[in-house]
This record gives C-alpha cells, structure tokens and sequence, in this order.
C-alpha cells in the first residue's frame, strides 16, 4: 500500500518560485502513476499535472503549461513540483495523489477519479 505526503508550500511573491514535494511510502511506488492537483477557497479541486510510473510521460493543465513541471525520483520515493513564474491565483492549496491504475493515452490521469490515494494538502498562497 503506498502512502503519500505533500510539504513544500509557502509564501511566495508574484513571480517567484516554489518546489512541493510529495513523498511516498510503499515498495509498489514506482508502479504508481502520480499527479498534482489544487483547490482555492471556494472553488472545486483542479488538476494541475500528472506523471507516468516511468516519469516519461506527463499531463498539465492548460494555465500552468511552461511554468510548472513535474518530476519523479523512484530512487527517492518522490513527486516534485516546480512551479515558477507564480501567480496569485495559482494559490491555493495543493495536493498530491497517487493511482495504480494504468496510465492511457485518453488523460483519465487528468481526473479526480483516477487517483485512489491522496494527501493531507500543502499550503500555496501568492502575494501580488
């Protein structure tokens, strides 16, 4: 059973940059397909990007496309997100999620339903 774990989250000013982590736990890890996802103060929870088991091939959300990226080291049981270039409505809270599901050409991987594990939550907030 792999757990997951997202830290990382902050204060950041407009334009500047943060790197979430999400460490999981479990010796099934690297057969897991990963993703970020986020949900601001009144709104529903929204993908943000995604990653194959292997780390070659990923999905991102159309506003966060060339400032954000996503990364994987099995070695070390962790997702990354970089994100640059923030913006204050990329605040919010993030949260990373794990599926055993396998990953497809049809970006299921973009979509709540596909993940079955996911953590507690990082803070984001984007001063302007």
């Amino acid at each position: 059973q792999v757990q997951v774990a997202e830290s990382g989250g902050g204060l950041v000013q407009a334009g500047g940059s943060l790197r979430l982590t999400c460490a999981a736990s479990g010796r099934t890890f690297s057969t897991y397909s990963m993703g970020w996802f986020r949900q601001a103060p009144g709104k529903e929870r929204e993908f943000v990007a995604a990653i194959n088991w292997s780390g070659g091939s990923t999905y991102y959300a159309d506003s966060v496309k060339g400032r954000f990226t996503i990364s994987r080291n099995g070695a070390a049981n962790t997702v990354y997100l970089q994100m640059n270039s923030l913006k204050p409505e990329d605040a919010a809270v993030y949260y990373c999620a794990a599926s055993s599901s396998r990953w497809s050409a049809g970006n299921a991987a973009t979509r709540a339903p596909y993940y079955n594990l996911w953590g507690q939550g990082t803070q984001v907030t984007v001063s302007s």
